[in-house]
């Protein structure tokens, strides 16, 4: 954890009604604390013994120009490997 940030532990969340759903609130400190921010996407488990874990999904952006211009030099330094197998 970076200097920067607040640790967080041990807080204790009420599970509010929203809708027809229900769902715990974060406060903005505890979300920059791990480095999340609203609309970020997270895994929920659910463990034995009632314990829940929720750590955000990493996703990986790719930028679309490089990522052909890297398919095209892989294409063309192994062309001969791809005509064979095709």
């Amino acid at each position: 954890m970076s200097p920067s940030r607040t640790e967080y532990s041990g807080m204790t969340k009420t599970i509010e009604k929203v809708g027809n759903a229900h769902g715990i609130v974060f406060d903005a400190a505890l979300l920059s604390s791990v480095g999340l921010k609203p609309g970020d996407e997270v895994n929920v488990e659910a463990h034995p013994g009632g314990m829940i874990t929720i750590t955000p999904v990493n996703r990986t952006v790719i930028d679309a120009t490089a990522a052909g211009l890297t398919a095209r030099r892989l294409i063309e330094k192994n062309d001969q490997l791809f005509r064979r197998l095709s």
